[in-house]
């Protein structure tokens, strides 16, 4: 079914019908039932019951009320509780094509916040929001005309990671203890031998070591994830005042596709730079939408993404890093003045101002999505909370196309 045809069957029927079960919709509530309806969660659910021991409560009511979390921006599971005890419209949201109530009907058989903690991790373990976001990827953007493209296939996506310049784009902060950088990557690489220390002997020539990016350009897509830092740590860049900013955390790595659609997310630690992702994300992307431009800002300026930008069948459009080089400085503020003086703007231009659509994606996903409250440890934990903000924020902008 397309996608507007779907909306206009969940205004049109669907809403009327919740109205007669649970009473009249906010419309933040029609927001989370038009979230609910279009994700599907409850299908990715795996439920059985055993003959021994106590049955686990449903997981898939579960499921639902975490998304509910992300979508009305509740800070804890325990607001989440108290929510679902108050307010009998989010907890009895029927499932009509389940004909059934996919959720509590009364406030006594909701389960208490031990097993929803349970369940959390249950699900940061079977990746849940991840595979959800892939399948709402795949079944709504593979092959549909988004944007102004006019042949059917994604126009651009623009890439960048949660960035800490601004208040409404807040690095990923935890409340963990940072670990340190040497014992990390030993964990990673137990088999890498120990670099020696000091200048070579004389007439002992070191081998020089291929960086992540030439690593990754033999590597699959699993190698380059399975190669990336996971673990909490220190994170370190300038603010727009040229000021050094850290943080405790992590990072997240987000290509966005036209419409604000967030199409592939990475959870890294905090000190990893933003080129060390750019091969992994855009091969997660390749798999999932087909686009025709790359748009990234001048941190990702290296030949390797151009390449493999280029490898891919894409067109990258990335800004210029001129580094230490003071020549290529004075030439870039020289041509910028020149197209100022005739009036003149190139379609890269163009299309580059139109990277900020991915800060806009890290803005709402802080601001309405429950990303800046984050009260779980661990990678794991860390990237199935955000990713439940991610999943609600992608079928919002999806609605959002053809409402």
């Amino acid at each position: 079914m397309e996608l507007s045809q779907y909306w206009l069957r969940i205004q049109r029927s669907l809403f009327p019908w919740l109205e007669e079960e649970v009473g009249e919709l906010t419309e933040k509530d029609q927001k989370l039932v038009t979230t609910l309806e279009l994700i599907r969660i409850e299908r990715f659910v795996a439920f059985s019951r055993s003959l021994y021991g106590r049955p686990p409560k449903e997981r898939a009511a579960i499921a639902r009320s975490f998304v509910a979390k992300a979508v009305y921006n509740m800070p804890t599971t325990r607001a989440l509780l108290d929510r679902l005890a108050c307010d009998k419209r989010l907890r009895c949201i029927p499932d009509r094509s389940r004909g059934q109530v996919c959720g509590w009907e009364r406030k006594s058989e909701i389960p208490s916040e031990a097993t929803f903690s349970r369940a959390f991790a249950e699900f940061s373990e079977t990746q849940l929001p991840v595979c959800v976001h892939q399948a709402l990827i795949g079944n709504n953007l593979s092959e549909k005309i988004l944007g102004h493209s006019p042949i059917g296939v994604e126009d651009k996506i623009s890439r960048d990671s949660a960035d800490p310049r601004s208040e409404s784009r807040t690095r990923i902060e935890a409340r963990e203890k940072p670990q340190k950088k040497a014992k990390a990557e030993a964990e990673l690489n137990p088999e890498k031998p120990k670099r020696k220390g000091g200048r070579p002997k004389k007439g002992e020539e070191r081998v020089k070591e291929p960086t992540r990016l030439e690593r990754q350009q033999t590597m699959t897509l699993e190698e380059m994830l399975e190669d990336l830092p996971r673990q909490c740590d220190v994170g370190t860049k300038k603010n727009s005042k040229g000021y050094k900013e850290t943080w405790v955390g992590y990072k997240l790595h987000i290509d966005v596709a036209d419409g604000q659609i967030p199409v592939s997310c990475i959870l890294t630690s905090a000190s990893v730079h933003d080129s060390q992702v750019a091969l992994p994300l855009a091969a997660m992307t390749s798999q999932r939408v087909t686009n025709l431009y790359d748009i990234m800002d001048s941190a990702y300026d290296a030949p390797i993404i151009r390449e493999d930008s280029k490898r891919l069948g894409h067109v990258p459009i990335i800004d210029i890093n001129p580094r230490r080089n003071t020549k290529l400085k004075e030439e870039l503020r020289a041509e910028a003045r020149r197209f100022e003086l005739l009036h003149l703007e190139r379609p890269e231009d163009r299309r580059y101002k139109e990277r900020t659509s991915v800060e806009r994606v890290n803005g709402r996903l802080k601001d309405e999505f429950g990303g800046r409250m984050i009260r779980v440890r661990g990678h794991a934990k860390i990237m199935a909370h955000l990713m439940f903000g991610i999943l609600a924020l992608a079928a919002d902008q999806l609605i959002r196309l053809v409402a």
